[in-house]
């Protein structure tokens, strides 16, 4: 990321995806990205896998993401299942390991991540960011 860039998201609420595969985690990163439109969008980071490319969690991984997109307004980490849940609960209960105002959202992965991405990049402080994700639950299809 260039200075400018930093610059552009100072502020903004970062998202992290975390999935038992880098490849989910980094498409899902890419699509919500590109559905939060032009203009300024809030930093992702996807959180995938393990370190050596296999299937899992990694709290290197977590850490070192919500690091990336850590811009002093927030860090929402969305996850799948398992494992993934519980060391990011894990995380947050070390207070020493994520930043400050990290937090867990309940939310679907895919359709949370794009709600949180569109709703970060408007600039929305992290409570809105949590919401926008958690109603995703609610998205009727049919």
């Amino acid at each position: 990321m260039s200075a400018g860039d930093a610059q552009a998201d100072a502020g903004l609420v970062g998202i992290v995806l975390v999935s038992h595969s880098a490849a989910v985690a980094s498409s899902v990163a890419e699509l919500a990205k590109g559905l939060a439109g032009g203009g300024t969008t809030a930093p992702v980071a996807a959180a995938g896998g393990t370190p050596d490319g296999g299937l899992g969690t990694s709290s290197e991984l977590i850490v070192a993401a919500a690091a990336e997109v850590d811009r002093g307004a927030g860090v929402a980490l969305l996850v799948d299942v398992g494992s993934a849940v519980l060391t990011v609960k894990t995380l947050l209960l070390d207070e020493d390991e994520l930043p400050e105002n990290a937090r867990l959202v309940d939310a679907p992965f895919v359709e949370g991540a794009v709600a949180a991405t569109v709703t970060a990049s408007a600039g929305a402080g992290l409570d809105a960011v949590v919401a926008a994700a958690t109603e995703a639950y609610d998205y009727r299809k049919v």
